[in-house]
């Protein structure tokens, strides 16, 4: 196979990202096999920018179509288990969006229905493992150069959007359309990021506001407290009202910290000596030195990365790993099956919201989707009485 023919499920603002990226000859060992939409007007879009491209309305047509090897599924979260599933099953590459799925249960089916499809490629469009920065960070962590973790923590709210955001459709901010706010839609990479790179938690404890600033029945303001199960403690905080907006990640090991800026800027200090051997033999005198601030330079080296990000660059990425692992077995950066840890990281801070305590990993998934239907039920309740 010299280049892998890729169908575009669903051509709003991702699938046109991508089918850009591959016309324009971006992305290496690809090209546009055909595209998917129900909506007239995108097919009006496709027929004049992409006119020997072959249009589907339905993806099941386009997937026996015999014009695809593969698909990638830019549709609402709760079709990506299906659409990836109907694809394996006919033998077609499935390159599934984030998240994997809005409940666990739902991904697992996905899961399972791959590992019977070896020989087929499936990956999950996590395109920020290809970030340069957060490989790094995650290099540093497995190599044991900050030693073991003993705190994460992770501010992200540069995620804004204001009310016209969420009234553009009907679907968009709900239970039954999205399967939740802030954690499915904005936040699910940087829930890939900290289980990628500082594991999953053992327990969560989250506070959780639905609609707090906006006029919507999902979150949009997140504060969750992950415990490691070996001591090691987590704060990860997430909004969609902070027009400022700040992410700063920190990871503290017992031999050095992280801390990281605006996904740009990596702060690694790393200690000549683990923090409780300092502890065990520093005399007051030293210590004085250091609260002095005579001694920092002592005690740690200091490095400082800065990283620029191309627009689109991790996008190509990602596309450019899917079809190099079809074309020649090179290996996945996002395999699929890791897409189920961050919606059961997303789906443990529902559930320990909606119980209002702690709640273990894994997570109880009947019980999740249970709460998860009654919290749909309201909202068609609640649309009613408007």
């Amino acid at each position: 196979m010299k280049k892998v023919r890729l169908g575009i499920i669903g051509l709003g603002a991702q699938g046109s990202a991508y089918a850009g990226f591959i016309s324009e000859g971006k992305v290496k060992n690809m090209e546009i096999g055909a595209i998917c939409d129900i909506d007239p007007e995108k097919k009006a879009t496709a027929s004049e920018k992409y006119p020997d491209v072959p249009f589907y309305e339905n993806y099941i047509d386009m997937l026996e179509s015999g014009d695809v090897d593969a698909v990638v599924t830019c549709v609402p979260h709760y079709l990506h288990p299906e659409m990836g599933i109907e694809a394996l099953k006919r033998d077609v590459h499935a390159l599934v969006e984030k998240p994997a799925g809005v409940y666990t249960k739902q991904v697992k089916e996905l899961n399972a229905f791959a590992a019977t499809k070896p020989e087929l490629t499936f990956g999950i469009f996590f395109n920020q493992r290809t970030n340069e920065l957060y490989r790094k960070v995650k290099e540093i962590i497995d190599n044991g150069e900050i030693g073991a973790i003993r705190r994460t923590n992770w501010i992200i709210t540069t995620w804004w959007r204001p009310q016209g955001y969420y009234n553009q459709s009907a679907w968009r901010a709900t239970w039954e359309g999205e399967g939740g706010g802030v954690l499915v839609n904005q936040a699910p990479h940087q829930l890939d990021l900290l289980q990628w790179i500082c594991g999953m938690p053992k327990k969560v404890y989250s506070n959780v506001k639905y609609g707090y600033q906006r006029d919507i029945p999902v979150e949009d303001e997140v504060t969750t407290i992950l415990d490691y199960g070996n001591g090691a403690t987590g704060v990860f905080i997430t909004c969609t009202h902070d027009v400022m907006g700040t992410d700063r990640f920190e990871i503290l090991g017992d031999k050095g910290k992280i801390v990281v800026d605006d996904s740009k800027k990596v702060n690694i200090k790393r200690l000549k000596q683990p923090e409780s051997e300092m502890s065990a033999t520093m005399s007051m005198q030293d210590v004085m030195k250091i609260f002095m601030g005579s001694g920092p330079g002592e005690i740690y080296d200091e490095e400082v990365l800065e990283f620029e990000s191309v627009w689109g660059g991790q996008h190509i990425a990602v596309l450019e790993n899917f079809a190099a692992n079809i074309v020649d077995g090179t290996p996945l950066i996002a395999p699929g099956s890791d897409g189920i840890h961050g919606v059961h990281l997303a789906n443990a801070i529902h559930l320990s919201s909606w119980l209002g305590k702690e709640v273990e990993l894994p997570i109880d998934e009947d019980l999740y989707l249970a709460e998860l239907n009654k919290k749909i039920e309201e909202e068609k309740g609640s649309l009613v009485n408007k």
